[in-house]
Parts: C-alpha cells; structure tokens; sequence
C-alpha cells in the first residue's frame, strides 16, 4: 500500500476563522465617523476566533492526511493588515503555522484540493479547481459540519485519502 499525498486544504481568515463581520459592526456602532474600521491599527490582530474554528484547524495540521494553509485576501484600505493577520495566526497555531499563510486576491491562482471560504465569488473562489466548501451556508453552517465533511466523509471527495 503507497500512502498518498496529504490533501491541499486552504482556509479563509475572514468570517471562517475569525469574527471579521461582527468585529466590523461592532466598530461602526462604536465609531461611527470611521467608515471602514478595518482601517484603523490593531483591527486584524484584535478578532475573535470563530466558534470551534482554532480546534479544527489544529487537528488538520495535527493529521497527516491533511495538509492545511490559511488562504486570505487583504484589505487594501490597511496596509498593515499583512502583518496583522500573521500575527493573528501565529497567536493561535504558533510560529511554525505562519509559514502556512498566503495573502492573494485571487484564490483561483492556487492549486490544491479543498477551499475553505465563506465567500462564493468575490476572489477568484468560484474558479477554484478544486472542491469548494461554502462555510456559513445552510450545507456549511459550522466547523463541526466541516470537519465532519473533511474527516468523516471523506469518500464523497473525488481525491482519494487513505
């Protein structure tokens, strides 16, 4: 028996691993005359993990059949998003996982097996070649529903994990 190559898994910062909408509405009620609030210094590094979202990455990264990458477009309105959302990361997986991080604005460009990202069309995600998982949707509400997907399901993927 070979084993077969892990599966490329790219995640989604923004509203999948981290409270990107309910920090952004939190900001615009509080400062109202900041009319983009992931402007302003410290926005990035400041969200919060999305419920069950650090736990499940860090079981793909801890599963050898997997092979996990953070997959995030920046906001051109902060330059120092870049480094915010590296930092984020290395907040929550450690420094090693910052390897693990590309900031693109086309997710279609990169190739690999599964895309994480609560957006369908608005980065190159409808492009993407391999399979798409449409976090926050009624199929993808959750993490656990991911997971399970990834993990438990595995034999609804066209790619062959053993």
């Amino acid at each position: 028996m070979t084993k077969s190559n892990p599966l490329v898994v790219y995640i989604d910062m923004d509203d999948v691993l981290c409270d990107y909408s309910g920090a952004h509405r939190q900001h615009l009620v509080a400062h109202p005359q900041i009319g983009y609030p992931q402007s302003q210094y410290g926005f990035f590094t400041s969200l919060k993990p999305i419920e069950g979202a650090i736990q499940s990455v860090k079981s793909l990264i801890d599963d050898e059949r997997f092979s996990p990458y953070i997959l995030t477009a920046p906001s051109y309105m902060n330059p120092l998003c870049y480094t915010e959302k590296r930092v984020w990361i290395e907040q929550h997986f450690g420094l090693a996982f910052t390897q693990r991080l590309i900031i693109c604005t086309d997710k279609s460009l990169l190739k690999g097996d599964v895309l994480i990202d609560d957006n369908a069309n608005s980065n190159g995600q409808d492009k993407f070649e391999g399979i798409f998982i449409h976090f926050g949707t009624t199929e993808y509400p959750n993490w656990a529903v991911v997971m399970k997907r990834l993990v438990e399901d595995q034999s609804s993927f066209s790619i062959e994990i053993k």
